[in-house]
């Protein structure tokens, strides 16, 4: 079962807001979570399966070849930057 410390860490660090209920709440869905993993992967021979990422096979057979035909100097690159701090574009800082 997963420690509900563990649980108020990763909150945190997501900066959830979670009371004690929610908290009780998240650890009995996760036991049930690492139950039916523990089920699937008693299925015999599933190691030789490999992950589904997408049900369907892909046909992108609209979208063309990526072929670059010309390169962007740097000046040309930074040029329309509105703000460049040595010689690279600045952006403001999005996380704490």
């Amino acid at each position: 079962m997963l420690e509900v410390k563990k649980l108020e860490t990763y909150a945190e660090n997501l900066e959830f807001k979670m009371n004690a209920e929610e908290y009780s709440k998240l650890q009995k869905e996760f036991d049930i979570l690492f139950k039916q993993v523990d089920l699937i992967s008693q299925i015999e021979g599933i190691e030789n399966y490999e992950p589904l990422d997408f049900p369907f096979p892909l046909k992108n057979s609209y979208l063309r070849e990526d072929i670059a035909n010309e390169k962007l100097t740097k000046e040309d690159a930074l040029k329309n930057a509105s703000e460049v701090k040595n010689n690279c574009v600045s952006v403001p800082k999005v996380v704490e």
